[in-house]
């Protein structure tokens, strides 16, 4: 075998243990309980410095892999603390001998341990570093404007500087188009050009070829530098081979799983070297004259010219950075995982050229970056689809709780999200006092956190849920075309963002209607259309005004062949771009004119209508009967089944009656916790705890499952008289009554596991029932939370602070960490003496609340300031433990 067919071997055996997506139920079924391991969820390791010793990454691996995260993405960034030799503190320089040792080592270890082990192409983001010359850093266009005066026979060309190079000059009474005409500069050694004296004062407007100066953001020790010019191939190329290259010899024959390119965010960027050329070459006319016309957005064929001048910059970071980063990481025997939205300006369709797209955001009922890339993969074949979870999670550090993953993690799923990357594990170095190490803007997922004793609880049902979202097909049964087109439109200098910019089309009430109508939904784009057509039995059209004649075409022939339009504004009328627009958009109305005579296009004037549309073609293929904007769903489709993926996403119960468009024989239930079956009956009678989530399977024929069984008579209150011992205490406290241990001034900044334990003595009369439960309350919806500035949580107190393992007569019987805070006990209680262990674990953050934050400034003065600590003026300590009521209920006799 040859060395690259060697890597890719290795490099794919990770998936190995796993087949492809099931087609049957049957084969579901076996999966059920023990789901492959590639579906774990994976964490982002950020490596502080890179100061990092071999022990403690052994040693986190091993955490990681008892917790039952996946794998681990390695991202190197700023310093934490200054060198300290007594420690065993050394930032060495990324990229040196000590740093690629280190990743080599935690790749062996990695993979010793059955898990995935994937590399960021770079330190910090977006790609860069010091091997970035000015010649290569990101690209921008600058305007200079200088006033010449009456008579003057010269003036002062702006000042040109490494990096940067005039592209034209004009000449008017303004800046504004109509008044500006293209002026031939000769630059002077005075640094003075001549020009012919007027009696009236002029401006001269310079645009120059320039930098955006940006640097790497999060930068490791020695990773320091400008950002590149992501529409240049020459710097993509000189960045995989400064960086790129050496990282895969620390790989050796075994190469990452795949590498990683964060989201774009190249701030200001709109130009390259030879983007002229180039403009001319793909658009067919010279961009120069049309200069001032693009900076300034005046004149009529501004949004033609901008639209050209937009695409021209997706189409250049296609070509010149993801299609080579994605050839190289196959000659490489690795797969390229990007986040591909941001600036430049790529599209949904950008992610065809990459082999495993990454979304990020929880925003389901509105545009979504993550929906960009389910729908790439759902449109393009990219079965798992991965998605940058909880980044800006709770705030501040160590305030997430397992509560708050779930909610977050359910809206991802909702969007079609089947693979975690948790945001994330920071490594802390052996001595550090508790809780560690935080990335300056994210929650915390490590063995640090108290509540790390229910992790692999909260692995366990995301792992479960991943792989049950990979199998069959994608089913949802609308599409939303995005109007990049008209998008790249209304762009402007230095802002150039397809995704940035799409939510004043793709409207959250759109998002809404859509999803109100009992519908889920995938975006799809042009380039798609042409590629692939339209699969969905209905598109949506978002007040699209440019579009192609070709897509019509495209689009005519989805309408003949049954497909179903709602178009929302009316129908589309203008020409894409600006050559031969008259006569290109007479072609797009007539088009237009005759799809929109067809039956089976309809169209309404607002977002607000788009929901009664939908719903006169197309069934609902999920209808509640109550509550429907707080539940979400997702359909996957099987040969002879249909999953779907139910959640509540509010802080309140839902009791709802549920049917389908799905039309099977039989039905059951999924518990997302442990896989088990309950029989279940249609229509459904949905019954879901705040934030709880439920799996319905509609199948040709199923195994027999017994019928669920409601646990709700009270056979005994629990929720007075407890011990409570803390770790490292002889004496048990005695609690009439359970309250939190945060009101006792030595337990105040306590952050640890604490046991509650309780002798029960029941009759045998009382466990006669077929079901016994140990219900710890209901928890309390919260009407307003403190104020977060990003990120999300959790709406809700819960009766557990935060997570507990329930152990009955010496036997672990389950974990709470989510609503509903009960755990099944059945054929663990017995006639006579029962002991109740329930060990209840916290916040790291009462730690954290209860000693000084680090002081950085001597760091800072030795490194720059690379970061801030988020929202240190929320650290405070939170209730903690078991804070009741707390009954043992038991089936209805």
């Amino acid at each position: 075998m040859s060395k690259p067919l060697l890597a890719l071997a290795l490099s794919c055996a990770f998936a190995a243990h796993a087949a492809g997506p099931s087609t049957t139920f049957a084969d579901v079924a076996r999966h059920l309980q023990a789901p492959p391991p590639d579906a774990r969820p994976m964490m982002r390791w950020w490596w502080f410095g890179p100061a990092v010793v071999k022990s403690e990454l052994e040693r986190e691996i091993l955490a990681m892999k008892a917790g039952g995260i996946g794998g681990f993405e390695i991202q190197p960034v700023y310093p934490m603390e200054l060198d300290d030799a007594a420690r065993g503190i050394r930032n060495v320089p990324y990229l040196s001998p000590e740093f690629l040792g280190a990743v080599s080592f935690a790749n062996r270890t990695g993979r010793a341990n059955g898990m995935r082990v994937d590399m960021t192409l770079a330190s910090g983001w977006p790609y860069g570093g010091p091997h970035v010359t000015v010649g290569e850093a990101a690209a921008r266009l600058r305007q200079a404007v200088v006033d010449v005066p009456v008579g003057a026979a010269s003036f002062a060309l702006p000042a040109v500087m490494s990096g940067e190079q005039p592209i034209a000059a004009f000449v008017g009474s303004g800046v504004d188009p109509a008044s500006l005409k293209l002026l031939q500069v000769q630059a002077g050694a005075d640094g003075r050009a001549a020009i012919a004296p007027a009696d009236a004062p002029r401006k001269v407007v310079v645009y120059i070829a320039s930098r955006t100066g940006q640097q790497v953001k999060r930068a490791a020790l020695g990773a320091e530098g400008f950002v590149l010019d992501h529409l240049s191939r020459k710097a993509v190329d000189h960045h995989l081979a400064a960086v790129a290259e050496p990282l895969m010899k620390a790989f050796g024959d075994a190469p990452p799983y795949a590498v990683f390119s964060d989201s774009l965010e190249v701030y200001n960027t709109d130009w390259t070297d030879d983007f002229a050329a180039e403009f001319k070459r793909r658009r067919g006319y010279d961009i120069v004259p049309h200069l001032p016309t693009v900076f300034t957005g005046q004149g009529p064929d501004a949004p033609a010219l901008r639209r050209d001048w937009a695409l021209t910059q997706t189409e250049l970071v296609n070509e010149r950075y993801l299609t080579p980063i994605d050839d190289w990481a196959k000659q490489h025997g690795t797969q390229f995982r990007s986040q591909t939205y941001g600036e430049p300006a790529v599209s949904l369709s950008s992610n065809r050229l990459v082999a495993l797209p990454e979304g990020e955001g929880p925003q389901f009922r509105e545009f979504s970056f993550t929906r960009l890339a389910t729908s790439a993969g759902h449109l393009y074949g990219r079965p798992v689809i991965s998605a940058e979870t909880w980044t800006w999670l709770h705030s501040p550090a160590f305030a997430a709780t397992p509560l708050d993953m779930k909610v977050e993690a359910d809206r991802m799923l909702l969007q079609g999200v089947n693979q975690f990357i948790g945001h994330g594990w920071p490594y802390t170095p052996p001595g550090t006092i508790e809780p560690g190490y935080a990335f300056y803007a994210a929650a915390v997922f490590n063995d640090h956190n108290p509540w790390w004793n229910v992790m692999p609880q909260v692995t366990g049902y995301l792992t479960r849920m991943s792989w049950l979202m990979r199998q069959g097909e994608p089913a949802n049964q609308v599409a939303v075309l995005l109007p990049n087109d008209d998008v790249y439109a209304a762009l402007v200098p230095g802002k150039v963002s397809l995704s940035a910019e799409m939510h004043t089309h793709v409207t959250p009430a759109l998002t809404a209607q859509i999803l109100d109508a009992g519908q889920n939904l995938d975006y799809t784009d042009a380039d798609a259309v042409l590629a692939l057509g339209v699969r969905h039995p209905v598109l949506v059209l978002p007040h699209v005004t440019r579009l192609a004649p070709e897509v019509i075409d495209k689009l005519a022939a989805y309408v003949r062949g049954g497909g179903h339009i709602v178009a929302v504004g009316g129908a589309p009328s203008l020409a894409p771009g600006y050559r031969d627009a008259a006569r290109v958009s007479a072609a797009v109305a007539a088009k237009a004119k005759a799809l929109f005579a067809s039956p089976n296009v309809r169209t309404v004037a607002h977002d607000d209508a788009v929901g009664a549309a939908l719903q006169a073609v197309l069934a609902p293929d999920m209808k509640l009967s109550a509550q429907a904007s707080d539940v979400g769903f997702v359909r996957r489709k099987l040969r002879d089944a249909d999953i779907y993926f139910i959640a509540n996403t509010s802080n309140r119960p839902v009791h709802a009656q549920a049917s389908f468009a799905a039309v099977r024989k039989t039905a059951a239930w999924i518990d997302p916790d442990s896989g088990r079956m309950t029989a279940a009956t249609l229509p459904a009678s949905l019954d879901l705890a705040p934030y709880e989530s439920r799996v319905l399977v509609l199948a040709d024929a199923l195994p027999s499952a017994p019928a669920p069984v409601a646990a709700t008579t009270e056979i005994a209150d629990l929720g007075r008289d407890w011990s409570l011992r803390f770790p490292g205490k002889a004496q048990a406290q005695r609690l009439a009554a359970l309250r939190s241990w945060t009101d006792d001034e030595a337990t105040r900044y306590f952050s640890g596991v604490a046991t509650y334990e309780k002798d029960v003595e029941l009759t045998a009369a009382q466990l006669r029932s077929s079901r016994l439960v140990l219900d710890f309350g209901p928890g309390t919806p919260l009407e307003s939370a403190p104020k977060v500035p990003a990120g999300m949580r959790a709406m809700f107190d819960s009766p557990v602070r935060e997570a507990a393992q329930v152990v009955v007569n010496g036997r672990l019987a389950g974990a709470v960490w989510h609503p509903p805070y009960a755990v099944d006990v059945t054929g663990f209680l017995q006639p006579g003496r029962n002991r109740i262990e329930v060990r209840v674990a916290n916040l790291a953050l009462n730690a954290l609340a209860g000693h000084a934050l680090p002081d950085y400034r001597l760091l800072s003065a030795r490194y720059g300031q690379r970061f801030v600590p988020q929202d240190t003026a929320l650290i405070a300590p939170q209730p903690a433990g078991l804070l009741g009521p707390v009954k043992l209920l038991g089936a209805g006799q």
